[in-house]
């Protein structure tokens, strides 16, 4: 076994590896570039190398770099994570000439399965069922429109190098073709060094099922079942689960005996995902395979018990596998949220800051549900627009999918970010979804689900419950520190008799003490709500209670009059005022927002790519104004109105912030 480990990686991987070899036993050394000088991997491991510049193309993908690093500490072997270089047979065999072990897959698999285009090949000779398309290099645009017209929309353009979401479009009609290669080539050529693209047919509504495997140096592969990862945005994986709600034994069985058969044909000896596109008639077809450890891996972990890195760790090192297929069983099930550095109510688009807060949920048992949190970043770090933009990995577990869903979205009530964007109302909403929890998923779910955009949900009694209960316990607190102020230390508040207003809907409440509990008696409704196990204090993000026996933490921050609050996908300001005072307001006009119908801003902080329009020019609906490039992902903004337009506020290679003026219409 090793005694030192090089991490070729950062973040949460490169944290998620060091706790593996921690309890291996085994040194830890991590490489660095600019931007993670201070981060947590950094921090964690034995030993830390600087390797250069923030861009991962001057830093994390330059190989010299790494072999040298590990011959600087003595390392005797790399793990190269995920991303990377860790799909890259060139390393892969410098590392073998330089005598340092890469915990990967040999080469010749490297080779055979990392290109998408060879893969399917492969796959097509040993009998492996494939999705129709063209397996052949593409050499501009009108080919691209071509070979699209022949095999009949809609398709998908996809990198040959492709991860991670990345270089990939979804093509409709011609328009699509002619504008979404050029899109995906600059993609592919900005994240992976390779513009090789290749189309194939979309299956519509499809789901996206993998099969984790494993296998070692002396010919024994076997699999860890499935995750389904079809709750996608943008082809990028936002939940994962496993097992699959889609599968029976019968049809787990088939695409776990394809994906072995598939890795034992190009001798397989690590941890590798086979990818499916699964119909929802069961049916699949082989989609890709990635060969290195996959971000969503944790949810495997979770139902079988294995801890993939360290099975990696021993593969590598020459072990032979200790467990057959027949050892294997799921145990519960298991349920992982990427949580993105993204705004959710602009279309999902990269955020990036300082993380101000950062409050995680405890990770282990917590009565019922386990939870699990791979992070890579602390209270303080900055999301940079360097690298992916994610923050966590939260992940739940229970004996059943209800369970797991439950536990989840109290997962998510516990976690409370400040500072960029971040993405968890979006996925606390798709746990409080009836679709999701009856398991009829697709890659279509979120364009189904949200076709105009996330702009929260409506809230559920339950939750407008929660809502107003908060506000009147936080505005207590206040108003008894108020009273404090004047000399009685412990005063009482003498009012009981309050009006909320959330929304425009306005509630009257009664409010009695008794010791912890408070009694909100609503009399118009004719209830009255029980409030105990009271956690917060003034200044506090997150308010923790029980109301009528059941646990719930919000997201509360102050505000004139009252509170903002969050709870799951719900997002209110809300006024807890005196009846006169609630009088008074109802006679307030409404309040009209500025006018920025000429104006055309941008969503996300980043680079400007092109400028498309002139000064003086006439454009129509739909026309492309510029285009802006953000964590990789090239975006495409277009005019909303037809117009023309009388300045521009940026230019090709300008760095833009969210909402800056890209252009003005007359």
């Amino acid at each position: 076994m090793f005694s030192k480990i090089l991490i070729a990686n950062r973040g949460e991987i490169a944290v998620r590896i060091i706790k593996t070899c921690r309890r291996m036993g085994i040194a830890t050394v991590v490489v660095y570039s600019e931007a993670d000088a201070d981060s947590l991997a950094v921090s964690m491991a034995d030993e830390a190398v600087f390797i250069g510049p923030s861009p991962a193309n001057q830093s994390y993908l330059v190989a010299d770099k790494i072999i040298a690093a590990c011959h600087e500490t003595g390392a005797q072997a790399v793990h190269p994570g995920f991303g990377f270089l860790s799909e890259n047979a060139g390393f892969a065999r410098r590392c073998a000439e330089a005598g340092v072990v890469f915990i990967g897959p040999n080469p010749d698999a490297i080779d055979a399965m990392g290109d998408k285009i060879q893969s399917k090949l492969f796959a097509a000779r040993a009998g492996i069922s494939i999705v129709p398309g063209h397996i052949g290099e593409i050499d501009d645009a009108a080919h691209a429109v071509r070979i699209a017209e022949e095999i009949g929309y809609p398709v998908m353009i996809k990198a040959s190098a492709g991860g991670g979401g990345k270089g990939i479009r979804v093509a409709w009609a011609r328009q699509d073709v002619e504008e979404g290669f050029p899109a995906v080539r600059a993609e592919a050529k900005g994240a992976f060094g390779d513009d090789r693209i290749f189309i194939e047919k979309f299956i519509v509504d499809p789901r996206h099922i993998e099969i984790q495997v494993l296998g070692d140096k002396h010919g024994h592969v076997i699999h860890l079942f499935e995750r389904e990862c079809s709750i996608q945005r943008r082809n990028q994986k936002v939940i994962e689960e496993a097992p699959s709600p889609l599968l029976d034994a019968e049809t787990r069985a088939a695409m776990g005996a394809q994906a072995v058969a598939l890795a034992k044909a190009v001798n397989y000896d690590s941890a590798g995902t086979v990818e499916f596109v699964a119909a929802q008639d069961k049916s699949f077809y082989f989609l890709e395979m990635n060969t290195r450890l996959q971000v969503e891996h944790p949810v495997t972990e979770l139902i079988t018990g294995v801890d993939l890195v360290e099975q990696m760790i021993r593969v590598a090192a020459g072990e032979r596998l200790t467990f057959d297929q027949s050892d294997l069983a799921i145990d519960g099930w298991a349920i992982e949220s990427r949580i993105y550095a993204e705004d959710p109510y602009r279309k999902f688009l990269p955020s990036i800051g300082r993380l101000s807060r950062y409050l995680t949920p405890a990770e282990g048992d917590r009565g019922g549900y386990r939870v699990r949190n791979d992070t890579g970043v602390r209270e303080g770090d900055e999301i940079s627009t360097f690298y992916d933009p994610m923050i966590a990995k939260l992940c739940a577990w229970a004996p059943d999918r209800p369970g797991a869903i439950a536990g989840m979205a109290r997962a998510l009530e516990d976690l409370h970010i400040e500072g960029p964007g971040h993405n968890t109302p979006f996925l606390a909403a798709v746990m409080d979804q009836p679709r999701y929890g009856s398991g009829q998923l697709s890659t279509n779910y979120i364009k189904d689900e949200f076709p105009d955009g996330f702009s929260g949900l409506p809230p559920q009694p339950w939750q407008s419950d929660v809502i107003l209960a908060s506000a009147v316990a936080m505005h207590r607190v206040l108003a008894a520190r108020a009273l404090g102020a004047g000399g009685d230390l412990s005063p009482k508040v003498k009012r009981n008799t309050w009006v909320v207003v959330a929304e425009g809907r306005r509630r009257d409440v009664e409010v009695t003490e008794n010791g912890s509990v408070l009694a909100i008696a609503l009399p118009t409704e004719g209830r009255i709500l029980r409030l105990d196990e009271i956690d917060w204090r003034p200044g506090a993000p997150l308010f923790s209670g029980q109301l009528d026996g059941r646990d719930f933490t919000a997201t509360v921050a102050p505000a004139a009059e009252g509170f903002t609050i969050r709870f799951h996908a719900v997002r209110q300001r809300v006024l807890v005022l005196t009846p006169m005072s609630a009088d008074l307001h109802q006679r307030l006009p409404p309040k009209a927002p500025p006018d920025t119908s000429r104006l055309v801003v941008s969503p996300m902080p980043g680079l400007v790519v092109s400028m498309d329009v002139a000064e003086g020019e006439e454009v129509k609906e739909g026309q492309v104004i510029c285009v802006i490039e953000a964590m990789k992902m090239q975006n495409i903004i277009r005019a909303e109105r037809d117009g023309r337009i009388e300045s521009l506020g940026a230019k090709a290679g300008d760095s833009v912030a969210a909402d800056d003026v890209l252009a003005r219409f007359a």
